[in-house]
């Protein structure tokens, strides 16, 4: 993590978080699955007004009932005393039970009419003979309410079949308007700004909306494990709140910017200044955006007035953008860094170089003779593998250390902020797209090599955080360094099933059929990658 010294607001202790369970009744029909919602008091303290799916505190008897309820041999005491406690719940506030009589069936109206909504639960239903139908309730989800808000969860969203012959009578008190709704039309009935949801149910349903049928979701949910879990993080976007889970981009960066929870933090991309991101690492991103470099490239800032500044990746050749660099460090530049020598990330070195009185060396790797002729690139010196590089003011010192990365460009090289952290990566690495390999200057197998290398390193230095050349910060390292791998391993095992399927075809023959999840109008980029993977599969078939 980075050193709290670095950090750029003063940190607070989140609130802590109580345990709670929601569950979603489902029901088939001809127009697919619907769900049961309730909307929520407007006095209620917790997402007043919103559309919910029931449920709340898991209470200290819902523990004590396990005897009372029947379960799977693969259920936990944890999963067991929450679906008891999402089954009382859902009987409290909407009058839905999910129980059965020892003959199987579940608990009729008049079961339900016989028992209070305000006494014990589990005491009444073995009173009326009822088991609690704790192993037909399944966990869907896991969250934890944002780190920002007064009062937090722990919750799981658990799902379950809707018992035949019941039907739901809101208790008028916390809950009100029980309606069934199909997932799909209520985030459009959201998005028409009539029906209220939080991040957390609108992100469920947008999931929930693409299974068919009941049973397909309680098949997903067999393993026991959630489908997904997430803390979400909340950042400013347009100047107003977004929130974000871990597999979304702006995630890491509000992560490392704002590690409590504090919504402070701008998403918007901008090209007029820089974005702190630490007190000592600094991100301006150049006005070079489109279909290759997304946002535009970002150059990194690293150190301060005193120790003076390492820039990386300085960008393309925009006088403006260079301009900024230097207004920004004052001029106060030790070195200048260039990841590789392609042309939105390189040429800018002479030109910042030029600007300043000291003229700071110009580092990094010569292009090779594969770079294609807009990539051509020579530093002032080149850099060794492993170098470190410094920069001290104070009692406060940067560490840059040098990780050779061959493989999206033969000269790719990426650093590491090792008191902080960090890893910038470059085009190794991006948030948002997966990097093209380009041969003959770009090679697959080396690329998958330096994947290695930087998890193994990262691993060693306690990694945390990846600042791309494209894209926010992402956030967890060396798993998404992992995924990356995961994913290009993939893709060439469809590569590869298609080079078999069609021994005799062409490049673009195959290319239909190992990015058919892809758009089209990225398939003239994807070409050069299918080049890349098809290239090492032969090279591996002809060593072995």
């Amino acid at each position: 993590m980075p050193r709290l010294s670095q950090l750029l607001y003063p940190q607070r202790e989140p609130a802590p978080t109580r345990p709670a369970a929601t569950v979603l009744l489902l029901r088939d029909t001809p127009r697919g699955i619907e769900v049961l919602m309730t909307r929520r008091s407007m006095t209620a303290s917790f997402a007043p007004g919103a559309y919910v799916f029931p449920g709340g505190g898991v209470d200290a008897a819902d523990a004590l009932a396990h005897g009372h309820a029947t379960r799977r041999t693969s259920q936990s005491d944890l999963h067991l005393t929450q679906a008891i406690a999402a089954i009382r719940e859902s009987f409290e506030e909407l009058g839905v039970l999910l129980a059965r009589h020892a003959h199987g069936g579940y608990a009729t109206s008049q079961d339900i009419a016989a028992l209070d909504r305000k006494a014990p639960f589990a005491a009444q239903c073995r009173g009326r003979g009822l088991t609690l139908a704790g192993d037909q309730v399944f966990v869907l989800a896991h969250w934890v309410t944002d780190r920002d808000l007064p009062r937090r969860f722990d919750v799981p969203f658990l799902v379950a079949r809707m018992p035949e012959g019941q039907s739901p009578v809101a208790d008028d008190a916390e809950q009100f308007d029980p309606v069934w709704v199909r997932p799909s039309e209520a985030l459009a009935r959201y998005q028409a700004g009539g029906f209220f949801m939080i991040f957390p149910t609108l992100r469920t349903l947008e999931r929930l909306q693409h299974f068919p049928q009941v049973d397909a979701v309680l098949q997903a949910c067999a393993t026991e494990v959630p489908l997904w879990s997430s803390c979400p993080r909340a950042g400013l976007l347009a100047g107003q709140q977004a929130r974000f889970m871990e597999t979304d981009a702006p995630y890491g960066e509000l992560a490392l910017t704002c590690p409590d929870g504090q919504i402070v933090h701008s998403l918007d991309w901008q090209t007029s200044k820089p974005v702190s991101l630490l007190k000592h690492v600094k991100r301006l991103t150049a006005p070079n955006p489109g279909l290759m470099t997304g946002p535009g490239t970002n150059s990194y800032l690293v150190g301060d007035a005193d120790s003076g500044y390492i820039v990386i990746d300085p960008g393309p050749d925009d006088a403006e953008h260079v301009q900024r660099l230097y207004e920004a460090t004052g001029g106060h530049i030790q070195a200048i860094v260039c990841t590789h020598s392609h042309p939105d990330h390189s040429p800018a070195a002479r030109l910042l170089q030029a600007l300043c009185a000291n003229r700071p060396p110009i580092l990094g790797l010569a292009s090779a003779a594969t770079a294609r002729p807009d990539a051509q690139f020579k530093p002032d010196r080149s850099l060794f593998n492993q170098e470190l590089l410094t920069l001290a003011s104070q009692d406060l010192q940067h560490t840059l250390k040098v990780i050779f990365t061959p493989g999206h460009a033969a000269n790719h090289l990426c650093l590491m902020l090792l008191e902080d952290g960090l890893l910038f990566s470059g085009d190794h690495i991006l948030n948002g797209s997966t990097t093209v390999i380009n041969p003959p200057d770009g090679e697959m197998t080396a690329y998958l090599a330096s994947l290695d290398a930087l998890g193994a390193a990262c691993a060693e230095h306690q990694i945390d955080f990846i600042l791309p050349a494209h894209g926010h910060v992402l956030g967890a390292a060396r798993e998404a360094i992992a995924q990356l791998k995961a994913h290009r391993l993939m893709r060439e095992a469809k590569v590869m099933a298609a080079m078999q399927a069609r021994p005799e075809g062409t490049m673009n023959d195959w290319l239909a059929l190992v990015y058919d999840d892809t758009d089209p109008r990225l398939w003239p980029v994807a070409l050069r990658s299918l080049q890349a993977h098809v290239e090492r599969i032969q090279a591996l078939r002809n060593t072995a």
